[in-house]
């Protein structure tokens, strides 16, 4: 029996973590063949993440240029794609959560009538702006996908409400945690731990599109004042290449010696950042997976999330982005032991490490059959 072509196609640094292990995963099978495209979204974050899981792209479509828009990142993708399936044929592609990339590769194995799975598929808020435009994209992505790998079973029902065929809805867990195992090491050192020794450490992430603005400030004016009035408490921000972003940051946080900003971390620093800290803020979508995973309570700075779960669960906690309300939230956190034990101790409802193995049997299983 011949081996099934598997491309699978990722373009920013968040999708790289979550697919690198998958890609490990199909390529120890022997009747699979799992070729690589990333689209440079994110460049330099995207070659970190690669280099971590020793993975080498077969194709690199390269369509980062700079001030580049959603327009300009859909059209690239999609042309390249284009090019990259006609020279593969491949039997199936495998896309990822929400990107402008995973939506235009998506809709180029459409119009090429190629299979699609959809990985970490389910997930919503049914608001079309927020997040924006990654809701769109992933509702998108699930009306021409054949597979969709949810990671939990909330995520599987959104999917049946919207009248996907169950025969083909897999829960699976999130490949975020597979990744881990890989990662966090007992080990790890780094001079940014070193200076927060003592201390209760705060990481911080913050790039969402719809958060730029007043909104950012505010987060950033609540972060600014928890350290200060705090003595114990420090913070690392490892901060965006968006240059609005660092704008922002600099406007707001600057001068503040208990808050460091640092360059983008690679995702095993990152991972082991996450694993040493108290408690974790963000507006970004796979830390809701991976902190929990973790044993860290995490704000979430939104005012929507797509991983309803975690909230459920008490691993998450949504504050919207006002400043007053992630002040509260986080003085909480920090002024409350039994409040903090309750959010560390939650249930982790993201999966428990094996889900990129699960995928790839479902897969194999698939192919062969012609399914």
């Amino acid at each position: 029996m011949s081996e099934s072509n598997v491309l699978l196609v990722f373009g920013t640094r968040p999708e790289a973590i979550k697919m690198c292990p998958l890609v490990l995963e199909l390529k120890k099978r022997g009747r699979m063949k799992a070729t690589v495209c990333v689209t440079g979204q994110h460049r330099e974050m995207l070659r970190q993440v690669l280099r971590t899981f020793c993975v080498l792209p077969d194709y690199d479509l390269q369509i980062m240029r700079p001030g580049q828009d959603l327009y300009d990142v859909t059209s690239r993708v999609l042309l390249g794609m284009r090019e990259v399936l006609r020279a593969e044929r491949p039997d199936a592609v495998l896309v990822h959560g929400d990107t402008s990339t995973a939506f235009a590769a998506s809709l180029a194995a459409f119009y090429d009538h190629i299979p699609i799975g959809h990985v970490e598929a389910g997930l919503r808020t049914y608001d079309l702006s927020s997040p924006y435009p990654e809701e769109y994209n992933r509702q998108a992505i699930g009306l021409c996908a054949r597979w969709h790998f949810a990671p939990t079973q909330a995520a599987r029902e959104h999917l049946l409400r919207e009248g996907k065929d169950p025969s083909h809805i897999y829960v699976t867990g999130n490949t975020g945690i597979d990744a881990l195992q890989t990662t966090v090491r007992a080990d790890y050192t780094h001079p940014e731990l070193d200076w927060a020794r003592g201390s209760r450490l705060l990481v911080i992430t913050a790039h969402r599109r719809e958060n730029l603005g007043q909104p950012m400030r505010a987060m950033f004016r609540a972060l600014r004042r928890i350290v200060e009035d705090i003595p114990d408490v420090k913070a690392v921000y490892p901060i965006h290449l968006n240059p609005e972003v660092r704008r922002i940051a600099d406007e707001e946080l600057s001068g503040c010696a208990s808050i460091h900003l640092i360059d983008p971390l690679p995702v095993e620093d990152f991972h082991n950042f996450l694993s040493r800290s108290y408690l974790i803020l963000t507006d970004s979508g796979g830390i809701q997976e991976e902190a929990p995973a973790l044993g860290k309570p995490v704000l979430v700075m939104r005012d929507t999330t797509e991983r309803p779960e975690g909230v459920q669960a008490g691993t998450l906690k949504l504050t919207g982005t006002g400043e007053e309300a992630i002040y509260a939230a986080c003085r909480t956190l920090l002024d409350d032991p039994q409040a903090y034990r309750r959010m560390a101790q939650a249930q982790n409802p993201y999966g428990d490490g094996t889900a990129s193995r699960q995928i790839a049997d479902i897969l194999e299983g698939a192919l062969a059959h012609g399914q």
